[in-house]
């Protein structure tokens, strides 16, 4: 039996933690679903590190978190928060972010309130024990921390990640124009940083617009503009992004961001375009970019594509920081015929969707497959 994907209901969990609206049609100069749509607010960064963090010391056991720093060697590390991943016998097992200090947290406290942590009852420090410890920014290479057998009172910091820049990488989560700024534009670019660390986002577009003012291939400048246009929905987001690819096609931040925008405006060949260029120049890919291939895969009817795409994105998401990637592969499997293991995956999400309609729609599913399998 073929059971159907709501695009419409999915919006409301395209990021972690955001809470965007369904774009309504697009202003004079947006895109169009032949072009660029009007664009949906982004999570805010600050929502996405873990939010209970300064009660931490007084939770649980001892050995129910572990803490560590993430560092670039001979750099400084993104606006954005950086992905860390817990590793257990080649398979992700947690994921959380450290914040702009590089200060990571790994807990039994979710900072989404996800019903899918494991309630193992032993501690932290022993669920992991033979794990590895990594962060991941694209065109990166992350050293890791091993995870041993603890003692009561050992320190829970397992040290630092050192990220270093690959040889020869082809795409890049930093962009190599930011080397040849001059120093005005940085000046502008460093103060905006503090700025928008600091919550003052009409003050950092400002000097974001003062940067690629100066310098017009600052790249990384015009991305974050796109981001603060994007959280105002300013239809100048599109061109921010786009020109940020521009300035430099191997800087791979904005292209999940376009994806997004794409998918909003149901321009499904222009979500393929952007996320297979991105997959290009770095196959490694991330939950975002594999998950949004997978539905423009979907709604373009390569389903093949679309499954290895979608399972891809769910390997790497332990934690569902995506979480509408299983509700579209139970249905990607629901019209290649593979019934059973449709079912299998909807059950799944039943028990990890907040209540609402997205919740309501996985039982209706349910509810339309389950009879075609006890046959």
């Amino acid at each position: 039996m073929e059971i159907k994907f709501n695009v419409f209901a999915s919006f409301l969990a395209l990021f972690p933690l955001a809470l965007p609206a369904i774009p309504q049609a697009p202003k004079t100069g947006s895109p169009t679903a032949s072009s660029a749509p009007q664009p949906t607010p982004p999570a805010d960064p600050g929502t996405l590190i873990n939010r209970d963090w300064n009660k931490l010391p007084v939770l649980g056991r001892s050995g129910d978190k572990l803490t560590g720093t993430v560092a670039v060697a001979g750099g400084v590390l993104p606006w954005e928060p950086v992905l860390v991943t817990v590793t257990c016998d080649g398979k992700a097992r947690f994921t959380t972010n450290a914040d702009h200090n590089g200060f990571f947290i790994i807990s039994t406290v979710d900072d989404k309130g996800s019903t899918t942590i494991n309630a193992n009852p032993k501690p932290v420090a022993d669920q992991y024990v033979g794990c590895l410890v990594a962060a991941d920014v694209p065109g990166f290479n992350s050293t890791t921390l091993p995870i041993a057998t603890r003692h009561v009172l050992d320190s829970p910091n397992l040290g630092t990640i050192t990220l270093r820049r690959e040889d020869g990488g082809s795409g890049s989560g930093l962009s190599s124009t930011t080397a040849f700024a001059p120093k005005d534009a940085i000046k502008a670019f460093e103060k905006a940083r503090a700025e928008f660390l600091d919550n003052q986002l009409d003050r950092t577009q400002k000097d974001l617009q003062k940067a690629v003012a100066v310098y017009p291939q600052f790249a990384e400048a015009w991305y974050q503009l796109g981001r603060i246009q994007e959280s105002a929905n300013s239809p100048g987001a599109w061109n921010s992004f786009s020109t940020a690819i521009s300035a430099d096609p191997k800087f791979l931040l904005p292209y999940p961001h376009l994806a997004t925008l794409a998918a909003a405006a149901q321009n499904w060949q222009e979500v393929l375009n952007q996320t297979d260029h991105s997959l290009a120049i770095d196959p490694r890919g991330g939950i975002d970019i594999f998950y949004y291939n997978a539905l423009g895969n979907f709604q373009l009817k390569n389903l093949g594509p679309a499954e290895a795409s979608a399972t891809k994105a769910l390997a790497m998401d332990p934690l569902h920081r995506q979480p509408n990637t299983e509700q579209l592969l139970a249905v990607i499997l629901s019209q290649k015929g593979d019934t059973a293991a449709a079912l299998q995956h909807l059950r799944n999400c039943a028990t990890y969707f907040a209540p609402g309609p997205n919740l309501d729609l996985v039982h209706e599913q349910i509810a339309k497959l389950e009879p075609s399998v006890k046959k």
